[in-house]
């Protein structure tokens, strides 16, 4: 049924009764299949130059989120363009040394037996060419795998088939012995979309394990991968859905004995026989039943947050129930159920009546989902992997597909499982990837990401750097001073400190500060001492500082000035009788006077020490009028307050407590007037 779509026939072979392949073909006939493709880029020659589109073989391992380049070669003996012959074990090898892309011609043999006899000539990648012009098709393994097909599960070059009048030009410029090399760049990097953090991902599969080859990859393929499905899982790096193909009964043979022993629900959704005989073994029934189950064994344990249970159930089921031990059975998989602790009443309320003549919910849906979406095609075989939207075309391996996953996150938010060694190459530790970096701080902008690395300004205890990642990254937004001082300049002397990194009042940039020059990055220059008080360095930040005395301004200082010697161009220090003396990072100035005077610099003024003690005298005298003020304030209220509780207590006491006057009137009377008269 799928030799019309690929020419070599398609993997999932399932055995079935005559009349459900001529009803499947039916509808594979007329089903959206979707050709996933890579792109390859020619480097060299230059006539060459240019971007074309490949076709992903089916078979192989892709390098999904990365790329290979090589150099493309062409047999030379004419009896073996095509590959379908061994080359010998080093039949290739580049000039320059780079990795081999050989190129065969389409015809004479599989396409998967090309591919093998390149691999073991050292290729490392195949290009096959088509021999018609024609819209690409994937290439795909034989549906019937004989025991001399056993070197397919030993594949792993990736594999692509090109358009003829690309492979023409491909073929005519390697066989120019006297020619450049012909240099291509093989790119799977945009053939899996990463559009975020999470990769969602389903597996359409069988759970009858007597279909052959197929079914014992899919067996393997969920024993090996099941590890790192439910890591990523349970870290909510990826979503993962399982699915199983089912076909119907055309309503003419609803009624026939084939129908009753492949469908359930009046013949609505149906399986093939697994041994192609309706009178011996297993039923179409019985898988579907199963298939079903596992289903509902997904949606049960998904309510629970515990989805990744699909993994454990599918395979014990494998091991403990196989038709081959004859263990598949209702009875078998509720054992299995138990043991993983699943409620067995949820999942048979899950499945519902198999005799029913209606709709079963979990199953129609199946149905209408195996149907292609967007750029999706249609799922008509068995396994399928669709990760991100999108058919993987490879191998069916674990490690092969984690790189396939991995390659759908977006850069810079895979998880550690696809970081390892064992996944990719760590492009950072190689003359840094080409970023920038801090030597002092050994802070770089290079990040090691799945599909290679990306120069990005990283964010280091709490403060962003930002720029090109390339050539600059320049810390910003509060606590950047606290990085590095902020990439700007910054010098201590004679235990003074000064910095050109504009704090809280700014997110970026590097200014002189007051009194030195520079563009912030360097700076030289003396300091005014006057930069030790707070509201000086708060108000520096602004970029003005402005003193005033008795409304005349005497200094005004900006930042990234020229450099100032307080001393010699009278900024400072301008008293009449004043002797200044400058230092870095201040200066001195004394008065004159023989002693008699002192200075003070709030005001830049010198002044006799008997005014500044007649100012300290009135100044005591202020403050000690103000403190009795306030002492006898206090005194008034505490009387005050003692005279109005006085009063407080008097009324309260003439409440419950008889006056003097009130005895003397004779008008005491007993406290119970009704023990007086009953005496």
């Amino acid at each position: 049924m799928a030799m019309a779509l690929h020419g070599h026939g398609r993997r999932g072979r399932l055995a079935a009764a005559l009349w459900l392949v001529v009803v499947a073909t039916a509808s594979v006939a007329s089903a959206r299949f979707v050709v996933e493709k890579n792109s390859i880029k020619v480097l060299s020659p230059h006539s060459l130059r240019g971007r074309h589109e490949a076709a992903i073989a089916n078979y192989g391992v892709p390098d999904y989120g990365g790329t290979l380049t090589g150099v493309v070669l062409y047999p030379a003996d004419a009896g073996q363009a095509n590959g379908c012959k061994p080359f010998g074990a080093t039949a290739f090898k580049s000039r320059s040394g780079r990795p081999v892309v050989l190129l065969v011609d389409r015809g004479g043999c599989y396409f998967a037996l090309k591919t093998w006899h390149a691999q073991q000539a050292g290729a490392a990648a195949v290009l096959v060419a088509d021999s018609v012009e024609e819209p690409l098709l994937t290439m795909d393994t034989p549906e019937e795998e004989t025991p001399d097909m056993a070197f397919l599960a030993n594949i792993t070059a990736p594999s692509a088939l090109v358009s003829k009048p690309f492979g023409d030009a491909l073929r005519a410029a390697a066989s120019d012995s006297g020619g450049a090399e012909v240099v291509v760049r093989l790119d799977w990097r945009e053939s899996m979309p990463n559009p975020d953090a999470r990769v969602e991902y389903e597996f359409w599969t069988n759970s009858n394990d007597e279909c052959g080859p197929r079914c014992d990859e899919q067996a393997a393929f969920v024993a090996a991968f099941r590890g790192h499905a439910q890591l990523l899982e349970k870290a909510g790096d990826a979503l993962f859905t399982p699915h199983y193909i089912t076909w119907f009964c055309p309503d003419e043979y609803r009624g026939t004995r084939q129908c009753a022993s492949q469908c359930i629900n009046r013949g609505r959704y149906c399986a093939p026989d697994p041994e192609g005989d309706l009178g011996a073994g297993y039923r179409g029934r019985d898988v579907v039943l199963e298939n079903l189950r596992q289903l509902c064994v997904h949606r049960v344990a998904n309510a629970r947050n515990a989805s990744w249970a699909w993994w454990d159930f599918v395979a014990d089921y494998r091991v403990r129930c196989s038709m081959r031990e004859k263990r598949y059975s209702r009875g078998c998989a509720e054992e299995v159920v138990a043991s993983l602790g699943l409620p067995a009443e949820l999942i048979d309320k899950c499945m519902g009546d198999p005799d029913a003549d209606a709709d079963n919910d979990v199953l129609r849906t199946e149905q209408v989902v195996q149907v292609g979406q967007g750029d999706r095609g249609d799922v008509t075989i068995l396994p399928t992997l669709v990760i991100n939207n999108v058919q993987y075309r490879g191998k069916l391996e674990s490690t092969a597909v984690l790189k396939a996953i991995c390659a759908g996150f977006k850069e810079t938010t895979e998880p550690r499982v696809c970081m390892t060694q064992d996944m990719e190459t760590d492009e950072c530790l190689h003359n840094n990837g080409g970023c920038w970096r801090d030597d002092k701080t050994n802070i770089t902008a290079c990040k090691d990401t799945y599909r290679g690395r990306v120069c990005e300004c990283p964010a280091v205890d709490g403060v962003q750097y930002e720029g090109n990642g390339y050539k600059e990254c320049k810390p910003v937004g509060p606590g950047r001073c606290a990085a590095n001082n902020g990439g700007c300049w910054k010098e201590t002397r004679h235990g003074k400190t000064f910095s050109a990194c504009k704090g809280s009042g700014s997110l970026s940039g590097c200014e002189c500060p007051p009194g030195f020059k520079g563009d912030g990055l360097t700076c030289e220059g003396a300091f005014n001492s006057l930069s030790r008080s707070p509201s000086f360095h708060l108000q520096s930040l602004c970029g003005l500082w402005a003193l005033a005395v008795g409304g005349r301004r005497l200094i005004i200082l900006r930042t990234a000035i020229a450099d100032v010697d307080e001393c010699s161009e009278k900024v400072a220090c301008t008293c009449p009788g004043c002797s200044c003396k400058n230092n870095w990072g201040g200066y001195h100035c004394s008065c004159g006077g023989g002693g008699n005077q002192v200075y003070i610099q709030a005001e830049d003024t010198c002044v006799g020490k008997s005014a500044a003690a007649m100012g300290w005298m009135v100044t005591a005298l202020v403050l000690s009028c103000l403190a009795g003020a306030g002492l006898a304030g206090f005194a008034f209220y505490k009387y005050r307050l003692r005279r109005y509780m006085d009063s407080e207590v008097a009324a309260i006491m003439s409440q419950y407590m008889p006056l003097e006057s009130q005895s003397s009137s004779g008008e005491n009377r007993p406290l119970r007037e009704e023990a007086v008269e009953a005496a």
